[in-house]
């Protein structure tokens, strides 16, 4: 009896030429957005592949290993623990732009790749205690405040520590003690 009613249906949707062609343009207009949306899922989620890191060793595997280099010296960095030189106390006057006197005493140690950086570092110490000097003088109160500001500071310290200090490789700032007066 389906087939019955299918044939009849079939029939009367090619005796009314009209009926059958607008269905079949809504058919298509359905399939094409139906197609779109996925497409835009696929680019979508490769994209978000691609920028979240997923895809690195997919990448590295088809461009021959190149980036797969990258990946285990990473993976021997976050694995080893790095070494920690402590710098000496830095006390500074902080920018208050003409009002009473502010001063910031804070104690940072360095987080170093590999113990063989030490003379390094330490054969540049004049030049990393001026860059942070220069650096801490200029700031404000209201640039300390939070720990969107730590962030911001202890970027920029590593940003400064790491171009003294070039060949070496300084893995972070740490702060030990940091008091706003």
């Amino acid at each position: 009896m389906a087939d019955e009613e299918e044939l009849e249906e079939a029939e009367d949707g090619g005796e009314s030429g009209d009926d059958g062609e607008s269905s079949g343009k809504g058919g298509k207009k359905k399939l094409f957005i139906i197609i779109g949306l996925i497409l835009l899922l696929v680019v979508g989620g490769v994209a978000g592949a691609y920028f979240t890191g997923l895809m690195d060793p997919l990448i590295a595997m088809i461009t021959g290993g190149s980036g797969s280099s990258e990946g285990e010296g990473d993976s021997e960095q976050v694995e080893g623990v790095g070494v920690f030189y402590d710098l000496e106390d830095m006390l500074v006057n902080l920018n208050t732009g003409g009002r009473k006197s502010s001063f910031l005493k804070i104690r940072v140690s360095l987080e170093l790749a590999k113990a063989e950086d030490i003379p390094r570092v330490e054969s540049v110490m004049p030049r990393i205690v001026d860059n942070f000097q220069t650096y801490l003088r200029e700031l404000r109160i209201d640039d300390l405040k939070g720990s969107a500001g730590m962030y911001r500071l202890r970027e920029e310290l590593l940003r400064r520590v790491s171009a003294a200090s070039a060949p070496a490789e300084i893995k972070d700032v740490l702060f030990k003690e940091m008091l706003v007066q």
